[in-house]
């Protein structure tokens, strides 16, 4: 058959056909969706600076337009929230993709903070003695270059300096303020791959260690892929049991209230085994991303290979992200599924607290020291995400706050501890610099009270918060078990406490480095942080106690 003919055959059938309607353009709320947007524009302005300006202008460039992005986003985010749009104008934005709520918008300031701090470490300068008369960062003098060859030899001889590290870091930013805020399963999707790629790439990135760097970045970006192919197949058998991926859609499946099914998915839609599989592998990878055991392997190992910086703002800002979708995904999609996934999470939580303080006391390295802790307190957010009742969302929400600024502070602590071969991460280095530097070690100290949740610190306050949270909603052993844990944890803090205060310095022993006002301020707001939501956390609570309800 000829091409004409086979043409005139397309023609006639396509005009003997329905008359196409017309396809809907899409409405977009900017307003509502302008803190993602800022973030986003500044990143794609900051590719653009790394094109054009010339290189000894471009760190400050750089830093100008991250800070004026993160602090202009976290406006808009106080502007939607005095609007009225975390309580009673909330709703679903972008054809019911983004959802605009007191959680959202709560987790969404909370990461916009936590990324400003974070990005002050990432642009500190002062630490690392100069190389051939320039400041250097914590970051490789080129990044493409092989560790040790000429090429890398060249470029830190010349003084390069790796300033692509923060559009990477803004286009993290920018996907993690998505993902909690994604109202449907393919948003989620691509929000997690937004943050994930730009982070696998910073932790390749260090100065010093570049083979351990890199390494890190191999396995989490090996790991990662895995966890996404399996919230990605979990997705297909959510779409396939609903026949949606639309959260609402989904959970109206779940319950049973749907009405009109499409014939083509009648046969597979309700299917409870395509459910649970589907279900289980999407909380399977945001598992992952908040390293709860058994799904945390990647977490010591990263934390100690990347560089510090990245450690600190990736503890803190990816918890708070993924905390924050795994909530939704279980407030909002599978209320439904309730006595078939909260027996699961009880044995994970369980896992998670105990497993992550009894690891803990075996490190030698302080970044997997802190790594193990990190684990330890997903196991203590995940209690209060046990709660399913409104004091477990907004325990949990401020739980995420606190614990942000005490992670992000104490890494800034660990870039200033330095020998000759950098930081110096070894816990024998630590001994005795209570004497050799005072106000350093009571700032790291207060910083690991925090962690150990001792009274007039924020981690007792969100502590306190999550465990009665989990009282009250029927997990009163888990909450045992949680103290337990808690008691095993205040431990390994302590040992590091009357190691820095009550031996004796080592005359090699490593330096103080002084930073520059960038990590003071960092440190600072860590410190501030931890006291007032210690002190007085009433006002914080109440906070997110309004930021508490999911739009539906």
């Amino acid at each position: 058959m000829s091409a004409s003919a086979v043409h005139s055959l397309w023609t006639t059938a396509a005009t003997a056909a329905e008359p196409i309607s017309k396809i809907d353009s899409p409405k977009i709320e900017y307003g509502q969706l302008s803190p993602t947007l800022i973030v986003v524009g500044a990143a794609i302005i900051g590719v653009l600076v790394e094109a054009f300006v010339p290189r000894k202008h471009r760190y400050y460039a750089q830093v100008f337009v991250s800070v004026v992005a993160l602090v202009a986003a976290f406006a808009a985010v106080i502007a939607l929230a005095e609007g009225g749009y975390g309580t009673t104008k909330a709703r679903i934005a972008a054809m019911g993709a983004i959802a605009v709520d007191g959680p959202a918008l709560f987790l969404q300031g909370t990461i916009l903070l936590a990324a400003l701090v974070g990005l002050f470490t990432f642009a500190e300068r002062r630490l690392d003695p100069e190389a051939h008369g320039n400041r250097v960062d914590s970051f490789a003098a080129q990044a493409a270059s092989v560790p040790g060859g000429d090429s890398e030899k060249a470029a830190v001889k010349a003084g390069f300096t790796t300033t692509e590290v923060f559009p990477l870091l803004l286009f993290a930013v920018a996907g993690m303020l998505v993902f909690p805020s994604a109202n449907d399963l393919l948003t989620l999707f691509i929000a997690l791959e937004v943050f994930s790629l730009p982070l696998y790439l910073l932790c390749a990135l260090a100065r010093r260690k570049r083979l351990m760097s890199q390494e890190a970045a191999v396995k989490y970006f090996l790991l990662g892929a895995f966890a996404s192919a399996f919230t990605l197949f979990g997705i297909a058998l959510l779409y396939g049991y609903a026949g949606s991926v639309s959260y609402g859609t989904i959970a109206q499946v779940v319950d049973g209230t749907i009405k009109n099914v499409d014939p083509a998915l009648a046969d597979t839609m309700g299917n409870d085994a395509l459910l649970l599989v589907g279900a289980a592998m999407i909380v399977m990878g945001l598992l992952f991303k908040v390293g709860a055991v058994p799904f945390h392997m990647w977490t010591p190992d990263v934390y100690q290979g990347a560089p510090t910086p990245v450690t600190g703002f990736m503890a803190a800002a990816t918890k708070v992200a993924a905390f924050g979708a795994l909530l939704r995904l279980l407030y909002v999609v599978l209320p439904g599924l309730r006595w078939d996934w909260r027996p699961v999470m009880w044995g994970v939580a369980i896992v998670t607290m105990l497993g992550g303080a009894i690891v803990a006391i075996t490190q030698t390295d302080i970044k997997r020291l802190l790594a193990y802790s990190s684990i330890a307190h997903a196991g203590f957010i995940l209690a209060g995400v046990i709660a399913t009742t409104p004091d477990g969302v907004s325990s949990v929400l401020f739980y995420l706050a606190a614990y942000s600024f005490v992670t992000i502070g104490a890494f800034a602590v660990v870039t200033l501890v330095r020998d000759a071969g950098g930081e110096a991460t070894h816990l024998s280095k630590w001994a005795g610099l209570g004497r050799r530097s005072p106000l350093v070690a009571a700032v790291f100290a207060v910083f690991l009270l925090a962690f150990a949740g001792i009274p007039l610190t924020s981690g007792f306050a969100g502590k306190f918060a999550v465990f009665k949270a989990a009282a009250e909603g029927g997990a009163a052993p888990l909450v045992v078990v949680g103290v337990i844990s808690s008691a095993i944890a205040a431990f390994f803090y302590i040992r590091v406490i009357v190691l820095m205060f009550f031996s004796e310095p080592r005359p090699e022993g490593p330096t103080v480095a002084v930073p520059s006002p960038l990590t003071m301020m960092a440190i600072g707001v860590g410190v501030a942080v931890t006291l007032v939501l210690g002190v007085a956390p009433q006002y914080f609570l109440d906070l997110a106690n309004q930021a508490g309800v999911f739009v539906r």
